[in-house]
């Protein structure tokens, strides 16, 4: 995953840069809010069972919303948390999101039961856009994984890889670095191996940088104090690239700019999409990753590789 080249300053910028909607081509739904049913050590906003910071969604929550964005042109659906299948309404909300247009759900896969599974093939055969499944793992060994997601989360999320698999999807197995760069080649095809030896005959993997939030940052640290993006850094730059210009997500609390930073306050934009429309200052640290690395909220970016 190549990284956009940094400039090397001291202290925060005293003027944040503005970024503006090009266009709202994806919607976000926080739909499980901050509520999982595991506590990765890396978790940017800290998702737990026990975490109410923002709660699940319900599908007449979602509807309006789903109206409002087919007038602005919203040409992509995307579903997270959380865990999306800790919402008893998800595969209701999925039914409804799919007559608008493709939708993504990203999960750790250990919710997936065999009626699930079955489930989400009925939808994907009776439906003209796409249902993608990304399924988080961050190691290829249990050992590897368990060490950051929990113990007993490899095998139960392997397992629903298998079941996905077995009805039809290809998931994208998201993958948050958490090893040295030289260790990248070795680590993408541990994953190969992995997903290979257990049927998938030609794996998708994306690849994430970490994010230093959250949890994230007991387990390295948060950001440096130079850690911002500047007008400067975004001459010349490909502003799309970045999700704040073509996204938003709406949570049972309002919507936000984007999925990672909605424990920001100045990130909450309104109500309403109409509300969302406008520009947005990126004065968070964590919109410096975004600017290093690029649509790593997307599907398709440098970080994702067929294997």
């Amino acid at each position: 995953m190549e990284a956009s080249p940094a400039l090397s300053y001291t202290s925060p910028p005293e003027v944040h840069p503005e970024l503006h909607l090009d266009a709202l081509d994806n919607l976000w739904f926080q739909v499980s809010g901050t509520l999982c049913n595991i506590a990765c050590d890396h978790c940017f906003i800290s998702c737990s069972p026990r975490n109410h910071s923002f709660e699940l969604m319900t599908l007449a929550q979602i509807e309006p919303h789903l109206e409002a964005s087919a007038a602005l042109g919203v040409k992509e659906y995307y579903f997270t948390g959380g865990e999306p299948f800790m919402n008893k309404e998800m595969l209701d909300i999925l039914e409804r999101t799919l007559r608008y247009g493709p939708a993504t759900v990203l999960t750790n896969g250990m919710l997936i039961t065999p009626a699930k599974a079955a489930r989400l093939q009925h939808l994907a055969d009776n439906t003209r856009y796409s249902l993608e499944l990304r399924v988080s793992l961050d190691g290829y060994t249990e050992a590897m994984n368990d060490a950051i997601r929990g113990k007993g989360v490899f095998k139960k999320a392997m397992a629903g890889v298998e079941r996905l698999y077995a009805h039809g999807f290809l998931p994208i197995i998201t993958v948050t670095k958490t090893w040295e760069d030289a260790e990248d080649e070795a680590v993408l095809q541990g994953f190969a191996d992995l997903l290979k030896s257990h049927g998938y005959a030609r794996p998708r993997i994306k690849i994430l940088p970490s994010l230093k939030l959250g949890k994230e940052i007991a387990r390295t640290q948060g950001y440096d104090r130079y850690e911002y993006v500047t007008a400067e850094m975004l001459e010349e730059y490909d502003c799309s690239q970045l999700i704040c210009a073509n996204s938003r997500v709406v949570t049972n609390r309002g919507v936000y700019v984007c999925p990672i930073l909605i424990e920001s306050p100045s990130a909450r934009l309104g109500d309403t999409l109409e509300d969302a429309k406008r520009s947005y200052a990126l004065q968070e640290q964590a919109c410096y990753t975004c600017y290093l690395y690029g649509a790593i909220c997307s599907n398709f970016s440098s970080g994702k590789r067929d294997a």
